[in-house]
């Protein structure tokens, strides 16, 4: 267990990361008592980088947009009913979001003032464990160039899965663990990420969600092969046992016909983290499964923070282990691991 005085100087380093300087502002915004360790814990270190520091608190508490209880209902925070709070927000320098803004229309609001957010929501050990570095921010910063250089990716598996996404209509993000530049959003522990969005319409083929594959925010392992039908950008047919049954059923609990559409796609390079942490740890937002070396991570649901039109509450994040992914017919992943030389480790194993 690290001790609260440890946390403060790991935040410390975290914020050094996010390049905060003396002069700026910084607010931590949370809801209710919601991880008041972590709000006290930057409020500490940022005094030591000569910056500003206060926070926010919205007395309401939604239990369903952090991942660990209840429906995880993406983009729906109490943040919406507080303009104050948002207009607060837009005029700090940086904003470190303890309640899970992503997703939300205030969230792309508070990026286009030009603020630097980080969310910070994990165990405090897997953020210790999971502490980015330049290095990997490197290795993304390479893979984003490549993703945005593409007109088409395609992901195929030997369970099954060949599907082809449009790329060009949105922007390409890269996840490294801090927030370094003005109007971005980084995760402090999802280091390690490459991901876009294809073109509303642009999306086709076949998803087989295998055995192994990890389910979002379930925070389940994948037993019976689901099968996905995509046409158009939507998802047509899910078939399968009873994992396409939960499937099934969670995405039809939102009455939205917009829960269908498809959100991001990518894939992770962290080292360090581990496909088997779920097995034995489900607390937390499940980022570590997201961002495990060599995933292919697929993802259905709201694309608005790439500015496009789904803002459906429903999001399934799915780690896909053992696929291949080209970029216009290059091969970026194959059968589950990277095979481009910039994207790899210099000197680590693989987990």
């Amino acid at each position: 267990m690290l001790s609260q005085a440890a946390f403060i100087d790991l935040c410390e380093e975290e914020l050094r990361l996010c390049a905060v300087n003396e002069g700026e502002t910084l607010i931590v915004v949370s809801q209710g008592s919601e991880r008041s360790d972590y709000a006290e814990a930057f409020l500490a270190a940022a005094p030591r980088l000569g910056a500003t520091g206060f926070q926010i608190r919205l007395p309401e508490a939604t239990l369903g947009i952090g991942g660990d209880v209840g429906v995880w209902t993406v983009g729906a925070t109490p943040l919406a009913r507080n303009r104050a709070a948002v207009e607060a927000l837009k005029q700090a320098d940086v904003v470190v979001d303890v309640m899970f803004l992503l997703h939300s229309k205030e969230l792309v609001e508070i990026q286009q003032a030009g603020t630097r957010i980080l969310t910070c929501i994990e165990p405090v050990d897997i953020l210790t464990r999971l502490f980015p570095t330049r290095e990997i921010a490197a290795r993304v910063s390479r893979a984003v160039e490549l993703l945005s250089a593409a007109s088409v990716l395609r992901v195929t598996s030997p369970a099954g899965t060949d599907a082809t996404f449009r790329l060009g209509a949105y922007q390409t993000f890269g996840q490294y663990g801090f927030a370094d530049k003005p109007g971005q959003w980084d995760h402090w522990s999802s280091s390690g990420m490459a991901y876009t969005y294809a073109a509303d319409d642009g999306v086709d083929g076949t998803v087989v969600v295998a055995p192994g594959d990890i389910l979002l925010p379930f925070k389940t392992y994948v037993q019976t092969p689901i099968e996905l039908t995509i046409e158009a950008g939507r998802i047509r047919h899910i078939r399968g046992g009873l994992d396409a049954e939960l499937v099934r059923r969670y995405m039809q609990n939102f009455n939205d016909p917009d829960a269908y559409g498809i959100a991001h796609i990518g894939w992770g390079m962290n080292e360090k983290a581990k496909w088997t942490a779920l097995a034995t740890d489900r607390r937390g937002h499940g980022m570590e499964s997201r961002a495990f070396f060599g995933n292919v991570l697929f993802s259905t649901g709201p694309n608005t923070q790439a500015g496009g039109p789904n803002n459906t509450h429903c999001h399934l994040d799915i780690p896909m282990r053992g696929c291949s992914l080209f970029l216009d017919d290059r091969p970026v992943v194959v059968d589950g691991d990277i095979v481009i030389d910039e994207l790899r480790p210099a000197a680590a194993a693989v987990a």
